[in-house]
């Protein structure tokens, strides 16, 4: 399925943060099979956050306690992936924790972030959730996130990627990294535009609007499907409904048996807005499958 030119290598140099707070080897094994597949290099950074106090004293010597913690983490984060036969470099660094890994992502030329997420409620779910939702939003570098949790089932290879889309430039972006990471696992490809009616009553502007709405998605979605049929990808899917944009995407990848979405994390605004944006983190948060989100003004090929 892969058009003559598409580079050899999707992903170069994954890089995967990990903590000593939670388990996170599903995802580990995950990302450990990703780049196998991608001949991908991988590098474990344990980040000390540096607005904790963490320095103590143990037999009359001084020690940094989060940075001890961060070389365990990264020593049984490194054995899972030497299971797999790859072979990642590590780093403990300190810093605040969701800067401090954006912009050592950035600083080193990766080209994916890894992370994990947690499927929690109230403030639990916030302070585990926070750091991989900063990088989210703040990463010039396309991030990957899945859940950690053991009742959730993490697919790989993947089979069918969701691109949801709405026609705005950052829409675009993350489209073309996601037909690409099709195209380099030959993967088939759901392309889905949701006309944001949430907000909309039942009278004639709004009718109006609607109807503005779907044909810009019928549009949106019609673009990518070319680009697909472009790129040498002939089993494309497509699909425009209406509703609230993040509810729409989580049913559809329940009905649809996707493997993984890949989505901007920014998009339109105001009344042609269709749902990139906070869309994008309601569905890191929610999504039981993988989500790559590609923020705005990313270089992809």
């Amino acid at each position: 399925m892969s058009a003559a030119g598409e580079p050899s290598r999707m992903y170069q140099d994954v890089l995967v943060p990990v903590t000593a707070e939670s388990n996170e080897t599903r995802v580990l094994y995950h990302v450990g099979e990703l780049a196998t597949a991608l001949d991908a290099d991988v590098t474990l950074l344990a980040v000390a956050d540096t607005t904790r106090d963490s320095v103590t004293v143990v037999e009359g010597n001084v020690v940094d306690a989060l940075e001890s913690e961060g070389e365990q983490a990264l020593a049984e984060a490194a054995d899972v992936l030497e299971s797999l036969g790859l072979d990642p470099q590590t780093e403990v660094v300190q810093g605040a924790p969701a800067e401090t890994i954006v912009d050592y992502a950035d600083r080193y030329d990766h080209d994916l972030v890894a992370m994990a997420t947690h499927a929690r409620t109230g403030l639990r779910r916030y302070l585990l959730g926070s750091v991989t939702e900063k990088v989210v939003r703040l990463s010039p570098v396309p991030v990957l996130t899945a859940r950690a949790d053991e009742d959730e089932e993490l697919r790989f290879p993947y089979e069918r990627i969701l691109v949801p889309v709405d026609g705005s430039e950052p829409s675009n972006r993350a489209s073309e990294h996601g037909l690409a990471l099709a195209n380099s696992l030959d993967a088939s490809v759901d392309v889905l535009s949701v006309v944001d009616t949430s907000g909309l009553g039942p009278d004639v502007r709004g009718e109006l609007v609607s109807e503005q709405g779907r044909s810009a998605a019928q549009g949106a979605v019609r673009a990518v499907a070319d680009d697909a049929a472009d790129r040498g990808i002939d089993d494309v899917r497509t699909e425009v409904d209406e509703g609230r944009p993040g509810d729409v995407i989580s049913a559809y990848v329940d009905d649809h048996a996707v493997d993984a979405v890949v989505m901007g994390t920014t998009g339109r605004t105001g009344l042609d807005r269709v749902f990139l944006g906070s869309v994008a983190e309601e569905t890191v948060r929610t999504a039981p499958v993988p989500v790559v989100t590609v923020r705005d003004g990313d270089d992809e090929s």
